[in-house]
């Protein structure tokens, strides 16, 4: 492999990077950058390639000497900068890699471990059910151990997931236990009351649970939180509380025509190097006031960042370029890797392209979210076209993602709008996270505070909360999970064409109004 030339080593890691935007880079077996949360860069120089990532926790510049393709994943040679001792990272898909053996053996021993647990803390109860299969026909997976405590007419559904499994797995708990609460009503005989829901979580993984279970209905059901410690096979209660902003990420909001002005000199150099046709439909987009990007139907290609010359106080732009968490510089040398960008997006990134080019399938919910902010009175005639803040970090630094969008109607209402263009489970709960922290941020006047819909007069309701799909891509358990909701959190399903793409058109709208009433707690 020592005869593979810069370039092919770029195109190996570019190509398996657009394929895989979830891949993590490890060293030793341990995880040094996740790229769903780290940034990188790749230069073909003086013919060596030079590879840059960085993140909020470390930094790391290697010349990468070789590449070898595996299963799923990239073994990568490297030099460390003024070393000759070659060190080797391994690219990973980001899929699991524990064999399914090992997890299969991991989850028997929870069951069993979970199971003495549940006969210590319950001894008045009998257990029922307990199991851990899959069945994916009602989308409970493996990782999951459900099952009833009885005692005499009344009962609890119950779920737990053990310490071995993925931080996303736990997070998602609390929608697989709304979903067997569910279960277990649909499937009784009609002569046991099942009262609530118990749930168990890692000791030090509950908080996002905790937080969750106050915006549950609590006419429903009862819900029950509790932190295990799996070595000592006990758990604590832990109360459904609102967690305040301790730390709020909240950024003031900022003149977007400023920004742009501002990084007018590098728009115009990246202006020149593109072709009309993608000159005209590029979206210019102000992310900060020091900072803007281009974007394709969603997808950032590059970007201009504001700052000052080492050597004076003079303004001077940073160019870079890349699609998805690629950050490569734009420097005289790099101009024609960025020219090779621009005319893969203008074949591949446009509606109606083949499906299976990554450029073209790269952040779905990113291009269905650009044209919504075109179209946003499609979605709901009361809703106001402008202003429209995208991806704002309404979230503590503790907490994970952004908000989609978020706008006001013409009566000075808050709405959350949600998107996804593929079905997920976990979108209703996810959503839940958004709307409660921008109701606390109403509540503490943080968003007028922080310069956002100026002059308008927003109302105290509520937000409302819109979740957007594609009509054959709305999960199918979206409904159960909703119906669950505090009735504090007005909801709407908006189900736009298979086509939006071309032509956003709204086929199939559920509202929160209802849907509480038609739940029984008797199975």
């Amino acid at each position: 492999m020592s005869s593979q030339d810069a370039a092919s080593i770029v195109r190996l890691l570019h190509d398996f990077l657009l394929e895989n935007p979830q891949a993590q880079v490890l060293e030793d077996g341990r995880v040094l950058f996740d790229l769903q949360l780290a940034r990188f860069s790749l230069t073909a120089e003086r013919g060596r390639c030079l590879w840059h990532l960085w993140s909020e926790e470390r930094n790391l510049v290697r010349t990468v000497s070789s590449v070898r393709e595996r299963k799923n994943s990239l073994r990568i040679e490297t030099v460390r900068l003024g070393q000759s001792k070659p060190q080797v990272l391994e690219l990973v898909s980001g899929r699991d890699r524990c064999a399914p053996s090992t997890r299969r053996i991991l989850r028997e021993r929870f069951l069993r471990v979970f199971e003495r647990l549940l006969c210590r803390e319950f001894p008045e109860c009998a257990i029922d059910s307990l199991i851990a299969a899959p069945d994916l026909e009602n989308s409970f997976g493996p990782g999951y151990v459900r099952g009833l405590l009885r005692r005499g007419q009344t009962a609890w559904a119950v779920i737990a997931a053990g310490p071995e499994e993925s931080p996303a797995t736990i997070d998602g708990i609390l929608t697989l236990g709304i979903l067997w609460l569910a279960w277990c009503r649909a499937h009784g005989n009609g002569r046991t009351v099942l009262a609530g829901l118990k749930i168990f979580v890692p000791e030090g993984q509950e908080q996002l649970t905790r937080r969750r279970l106050a915006w549950l209905h609590p006419r429903i059901a009862s819900w029950e939180l509790y932190a295990v410690d799996a070595k000592s096979e006990g758990c604590c209660s832990v109360s459904p509380a609102e967690i305040g902003l301790a730390e709020p990420r909240l950024l003031h909001a900022f003149n977007p025509a400023a920004a742009i002005d501002r990084c007018q000199s590098g728009l115009d150099r990246l202006s020149r190097l593109m072709p009309p046709g993608l000159r005209e439909v590029a979206e210019v987009r102000a992310n900060s006031p020091a900072e803007v990007s281009l974007a394709l139907h969603g997808l950032e290609f590059a970007r201009v960042r504001q700052g000052f010359s080492s050597h004076s106080f003079a303004p001077t732009d940073e160019i870079t370029f890349g699609a998805g968490a690629n950050e490569t510089p734009l420097t005289d040398e790099t101009e024609a890797l960025f020219c090779d960008l621009i005319q893969q997006l203008g074949e591949h990134r446009r509606a109606g392209n083949h499906r299976r080019n990554p450029l073209y399938r790269l952040q779905p919910e990113r291009w269905l979210e650009s044209v919504l902010r075109r179209n946003l009175e499609e979605i709901d005639t009361a809703l106001c076209p402008g202003p429209i803040y995208t991806q704002v970090a309404a979230m503590g630094t503790a907490d994970r993602g952004l908000l989609d969008l978020l706008a006001v109607t013409r009566s000075g209402r808050l709405a959350i709008v949600e998107v996804k263009a593929d079905d997920d489970l976990q979108l209703p709960l996810q959503s839940l996270d958004y709307w409660a922290r921008v109701r606390e941020l109403q509540q503490q006047g943080s968003l007028t505070s922080h310069g956002y819909f100026q002059g308008m007069e927003l109302s105290a309701t509520p937000p409302l909360l819109y979740l957007v799909s594609p009509i054959l891509r709305v999960h199918p358990a979206t409904d159960t999970v909703l119906a669950h909701l505090s009735p504090e959190i007005p909801w709407q399903v908006v189900g736009v064409g298979e086509d939006w793409k071309t032509q956003l058109r709204v086929i199939a709208r559920k509202k929160s109004e209802g849907w509480a009433s038609r739940l029984s707690s008797s199975i």
